[in-house]
């Protein structure tokens, strides 16, 4: 069996790669391997199989969707932990490189089987590879970096999910939940209604429990010694979560015990407001975690008042780590728990006021989700950040990334093509050149001052670099000409271009008399039109700069006039009746 097959049944034994992965069908080709490991994710999961918190995943870009700067960040983590901790040399090592664009996958599979050998991996008693004798054909190899060229990328969504963990905290608020509901008779199957509400206030009331055991048997004994500083990145806003629960709890229960639950839905449909709070706490908790465990590594007072404090909550079941992400999994609960009632309610006026609620709360969650990943595309920024040199502006204020990658790039008054990496943003293109595993900003594009136009005349070329698209000036100065490496990679992008360019210049930006513009709104805003948030923590969606309205970009067209007189502070919801079900925005604002 070839060394790259033996590879792949390595990766299925150390459970990176599912039994069934395409890399052992009869009709599996290196290629399937290449593809599969080359954004460096799964590489990060094989560490931390063979031995646990080798990488830590919150340092690693777990969906890279094959940005060249994400797959190579993940793979020299890789390579680092290969030498840091399993101990193999340098010169044991592929290049990222070589993995990337596969330029010499012959040299990853050594790697590999070099670690299979280490004694770490040998500790786990996983049988390394090569087993038998063998010897590739090179010739394999050399048709890969075309191949890769050639391919477009499909992601396989089950193949990350022994490294996603998007459930972090799920068996915590689980357990937490369980001892409450196992007290409880099984419900009867002609009463399933009754059973759904009494999960409702059971489980708020449990939850309510658990916030209040983090104030009283954490934040108050910690407070003396923790830094003001430590104790607020670590406690976050847990006590404006106490009284809203609290008062939750309160109202949920009244109206199911002495209301025969008619007012439930107006109970969440008014809390939403105050629940939107989540959105910090959702996007400080990863950093409260990180601060909790830095301290507990420093201060070894903290630590032993820490483990005294998790015995008299709960006898050290849960650590005050544990609890912390419980309110992250609460909050994206209370639609499912509606769902089940609107499942089971029949009674026609009850079941349509209990939509609304349902729509609020799912309009929530979709708010606390956005926020969550936004902070992933925040920590993706902050990378960019950090390995551009020669460039003094904050990448924040230009919009989202859409792609980065490798060009050339040429002015059209200028034949002389250049090599280039460059970085796009919903409102502009950092253009670099590669230093070694770092970049020199060349230039700065402003999307604003361009229109995209295909150039259909290279595709006929028919070979590397020649495939090109134009971006031309808006107000006639000198254009650029951009030149991709294959026919895929210009469609690529050109559909990231005018993503980018349709997020500066919306369809219906200027309708109705308004002048619309993407926009970070500083407060939780609610869109003008359809009543549901604006999702995210930066460049949510749209404000108009004469009326100050806000929207979802695909609400502009359904604006009434703009009118200045409704002018108020910029980011306060807007308390108006909900006439309509659930919308989505886009991804991209």
């Amino acid at each position: 069996m070839e060394p790259w097959k033996q590879c792949g049944q390595w990766l299925i034994s150390c459970k990176v790669l599912p039994p069934n992965h395409r890399v052992t069908w009869d009709t599996a080709q290196v290629f399937d391997l290449a593809q599969t490991l080359r954004d460096g994710v799964l590489l990060c999961q094989l560490l931390n199989n063979l031995r646990s918190h080798s990488i830590n995943l919150k340092e690693i870009n777990l969906r890279p969707q094959m940005s060249q700067f994400l797959c190579l960040k993940n793979i020299r983590t890789f390579l680092s932990a290969c030498c840091e901790i399993f101990g193999m040399k340098k010169s044991e090592l592929f290049e990222a490189f070589d993995l990337f664009d596969v330029r010499d996958f012959g040299k990853v599979i050594e790697t590999l089987s070099k670690l299979s050998r280490t004694p770490i991996a040998l500790g786990t008693g996983i049988r390394p590879f090569p087993t038998e004798e063998s010897v590739d054909d090179e010739d394999i190899y050399k048709a890969l970096p075309d191949l890769i060229d050639e391919t477009g990328v499909e992601e396989d969504e089950e193949l990350y999910d022994c490294v996603y963990g998007e459930d972090e905290g799920g068996e915590v608020y689980e357990d937490l939940m369980k001892d409450e509901a196992a007290q409880q008779p099984k419900c009867p199957e002609n009463d399933i209604r009754s059973c759904c509400l009494a999960e409702i206030k059971q489980t708020e009331e449990k939850y309510t429990e658990t916030l209040e055991s983090i104030e009283k048997f954490f934040m108050v004994p910690l407070k003396r010694f923790l830094s003001a500083s430590e104790f607020d990145t670590v406690f976050i806003n847990i006590p404006d979560l106490v009284k809203i629960h609290r008062n939750l709890t309160q109202d949920v229960n009244d109206s199911i015990v002495n209301k025969n639950d008619q007012n439930l839905y107006q109970i969440f449909i008014n809390y939403k407001e105050r629940l939107v709070i989540y959105g910090q706490y959702c996007s400080q908790v990863e950093i409260a975690i990180s601060c909790l465990d830095n301290i507990s590594k420093t201060k070894e007072d903290v630590k032993l008042k820490l483990e005294e404090c998790s015995k008299r909550a709960n006898n050290g079941k849960f650590t005050l780590r544990d609890l912390l992400v419980v309110p992250m999994q609460r909050v994206l609960k209370y639609h499912l728990l509606l769902q089940e009632l609107v499942k089971h309610t029949t009674d026609a006026m009850e079941k349509a006021n209990l939509k609304l609620a349902l729509d609020a709360m799912k309009d929530l969650a979709q708010y606390v989700n956005e926020v969550k990943r936004d902070n992933e595309t925040l920590r993706e920024i902050r990378q960019f950040q950090l390995s551009i040199e020669n460039l003094n502006h904050s990448l924040l204020q230009y919009g989202r990334p859409q792609g980065d990658g490798e060009i050339r790039i040429t002015t059209l008054d200028r034949r002389a093509r250049q090599d280039r990496h460059i970085f796009l943003f919903d409102l502009a293109v950092i253009v670099c050149k590669r230093r070694g595993d770092n970049y020199e900003m060349k230039e700065i594009i402003d999307l604003q001052k361009y229109k995209i136009t295909n150039n259909p005349t290279t595709d006929k070329e028919n070979k590397k670099w020649s495939y090109g698209f134009y971006l031309i000036h808006i107000q006639g100065e000198n254009g650029l000409e951009v030149y991709c490496k294959t026919k895929d990679l210009k469609k690529k992008w050109l559909e990231q271009f005018q993503m980018a360019l349709s997020n500066i210049r919306p369809d219906y930006a200027d309708t109705s008399f308004h002048e619309f513009k993407m926009h970070t709104f500083s407060r939780v805003t609610s869109c003008k039109v359809c009543q549901m948030l604006l999702r995210g923590t930066f460049y949510q969606g749209y404000l108009c700069s004469k009326c100050g309205a806000g929207a979802h970009k695909e609400c502009l067209g359904r604006l009434d006039n703009c009118g200045r007189a409704n002018l108020g502070e910029h980011g306060n919801v807007k308390h108006e009746k909900r006439t309509n079900g659930i919308r989505r925005s886009s991804r991209h604002v």
